[in-house]
């Protein structure tokens, strides 16, 4: 029973940890390509580059969040001191991004209700 339990959680390991990357991937390409678009069409509205860069940050977060899943997975099956440790800096890492993400999604949503009021 622990044998098959063992395979189960490296296998939910690994598909986790490939949804995170695809995540990143996709996050990455569309922050990318959004940063060249704006780049190169000359835009210096602060606000379109913020909001560019939250999205990225949306995407890392999420992508964070099964990492940290598949870390508690894979904890549960030989938790080591190293498995620990790398749980625990995931999981102020990406407690980090959300309080920091949240406040700057705040901040642009109270600044695009001032730009609609005025």
């Amino acid at each position: 029973m622990k044998e098959w339990f063992d395979i189960v959680a490296e296998w939910s390991v690994l598909l986790i940890d490939w949804m995170a990357l695809i995540l990143i991937v996709i996050g990455t390409v569309e922050a990318f390509f959004a940063a060249l678009r704006l780049a190169v069409g000359g835009a210096h509205n602060n606000h379109e580059r913020r909001l560019v860069w939250l999205s990225y940050a949306r995407w890392l977060v999420a992508a964070l969040t099964f990492q940290l899943a598949a870390d508690i997975i894979e904890s549960s099956i030989a938790p080591t001191w190293g498995d620990i440790g790398r749980l625990a800096a995931i999981a102020v890492v990406r407690t980090f991004l959300n309080y920091f993400l949240e406040r700057d999604l705040n901040e642009t949503r109270e600044k695009d209700r001032e730009s609609a009021r005025g």
